[in-house]
């Protein structure tokens, strides 16, 4: 059983990777920045902040990938997939008014949400099980 929720545990959290992962398309231009999120990015200090955001998801993306296999780690990883997810939760919902692209990463979030939650009982019941 222990075995089991911990690899419950490393799927919920390579989820939760790929997820963060996606932003990182982003770095790659304007372009691809605009697919992303539905916006204009013909400013180029725009452009930048968007793109170095994109490597800072890119980064929390391969921090999830590793915890994913590395137990040690994870209650880190739990709580900064935490706070990525539900604060941008939070500000959506309290702004309203987005686009369609914007909506999409929502709904990723959610996703993405669900699995952070599944994987902290997973991760909780395989300590108590010890």
């Amino acid at each position: 059983m222990i075995r089991r929720m911990q690899s419950l545990v490393s799927a919920m959290l390579a989820l939760v990777a790929i997820i963060h992962l996606l932003p990182l398309l982003g770095v790659l231009g304007a372009t691809q920045l605009a697919s992303l999120y539905g916006l204009d990015f013909s400013d180029p200090s725009l452009a930048i902040l968007m793109r170095h955001r994109a490597v800072l998801f890119g980064l929390m993306g391969v921090f999830f990938l590793y915890a994913a296999f590395r137990p040690a780690v994870q209650p880190i990883a739990f709580v900064a997939a935490f706070v990525s997810i539900v604060s941008f939760l939070a500000l959506a919902w309290m702004t309203g008014g987005y686009n369609p692209q914007v909506a999409r990463i929502c709904t990723g979030d959610v996703v993405a949400l669900v699995a952070l939650v599944v994987a902290v009982i997973a991760w909780t019941a395989a300590r108590r099980a010890r």
